[in-house]
């Protein structure tokens, strides 16, 4: 699936004209800008409280408590991912200012991306009903924990937007494949601006069901430990942008978006994907100025990089490999490598996001820093 973009001074042309991000680097996109740029590494050892599951280092995100950061209202039984949602919606909707979620708040969609929502939360409320002395002698204030939509569901309570609320689920493409959704409800006029990143909690429980899935799975091996964070990007066209004195930080110009039934199809799937992509966007290859990967590891990332190369060829555009840096942040790794393409990409680069999931599905996404 794919959605035409358009270039140039268009009005309808489709803008990021904000975005907000919470990661290993802490609250904020100011500081995720900054240990990007500085090439940081966030994945840092447990501390003696911290149960890392299997792993020795993680990239969590600092001093991040939900009760803390959202305050004691609301907020009993709300898990770390709703959490994290919540608070990053807030940041971008604080930095949007008025004429947002204030004036119309029907007009203001959502599009959430998610690997299964709150991990711990599901495997604590079966192990209540199952250790319980009934069954049904769990905390029903914890089952919407449990379902995945909880936290764009909580986002959109919260801040009272009111326009359409989707949860996408994807794998590692979870991130693109929640702009590329939000990108067709705003071509359809089913609203006006979008709010749309995704989410990922790190947990013990995680850890170990990542853990377990790559045993034995080379083409599932990550590089580095595993991460959490959110990333949330605000999409609307360039006119509605300018109408209400927002910057436009990216312009979106295309995306594609391939299956591949084996892991030996994977580099004719990426190269089909950029290739498509690029010819949406009217984006020859020689003009693309930076890359950012999945950097997947094992044999999909192998590949992936393998395809890139195939098409750029002698010409190696510099590439951001953001998994490095942060870790393994499951289905938000897409949306911190598009956030990554704002926070270090050149004012009026090209720049091309790609990403490989072990379920076989690749993509890629056409991006332009500033505005078109």
């Amino acid at each position: 699936m794919s959605v035409s973009l358009a270039t140039g001074a268009d009005p309808d042309t489709l803008v990021v004209s904000g975005w907000s991000v919470a990661s290993p680097y802490g609250l904020g996109a100011e500081a995720f800008a900054e240990g990007v740029r500085g090439s940081r590494d966030a994945v840092r050892a447990g501390d003696p409280d911290a149960d890392l599951g299997p792993y020795e280092r993680a990239g969590r995100i600092p001093d991040f408590e939900v009760r803390a950061v959202l305050g004691r209202k609301g907020t009993r039984a709300m898990d770390r991912a709703t959490g994290l949602a919540v608070a990053t919606a807030g940041m971008l909707l604080e930095q949007a200012g008025a004429g947002l979620a204030d004036e119309m708040p029907e007009a203001v969609g959502m599009v959430l991306g998610t690997g299964h929502g709150s991990v711990q939360s599901i495997m604590d409320f079966t192990r209540d009903s199952l250790t319980g002395e009934k069954p049904f002698h769990v905390d029903p204030a914890l089952f919407p924990n449990t379902v995945m939509n909880r936290a764009a569901g909580q986002s959109a309570i919260w801040h009272t937007l009111r326009g359409p609320n989707t949860t996408v689920s994807g794998g590692a493409l979870t991130g693109l494949l929640a702009l590329s959704y939000a990108a067709r409800l705003l071509r359809r006029r089913h609203c006006e601006a979008v709010l749309c990143g995704a989410v990922e909690e790190f947990s013990r429980e995680r850890a170990w069901l990542e853990y377990r899935a790559r045993s034995g799975a080379p083409q599932r091996q990550p590089v580095g430990p595993l991460g959490e964070g959110c990333a949330l990007f605000l999409l609307e066209s360039a006119g509605r942008a300018r109408a209400y004195g927002r910057t436009a930080v990216a312009s979106l110009l295309g995306s594609r978006f391939i299956a591949f039934p084996d892991p030996e199809g994977v580099d004719e799937a990426v190269a089909r994907a950029v290739r498509e992509a690029l010819k949406e966007a009217d984006v020859r290859v020689e003009d693309v100025g930076l890359l950012v990967p999945s950097d997947g590891g094992g044999v999909l990332g192998a590949r992936e990089d393998a395809a890139l190369a195939g098409i750029f060829g002698e010409r190696r555009p510099p590439r951001l490999r953001l998994r490095r840096l942060v870790g393994d942040l499951g289905a938000a790794s897409a949306s911190l490598q598009v956030a990554g393409v704002v926070a270090a990409g050149g004012r009026g680069e090209v720049a091309l996001v790609t990403s490989v999931d072990v379920d076989g599905q690749a993509g890629a996404v056409v991006l332009r820093v500033g505005a078109p």
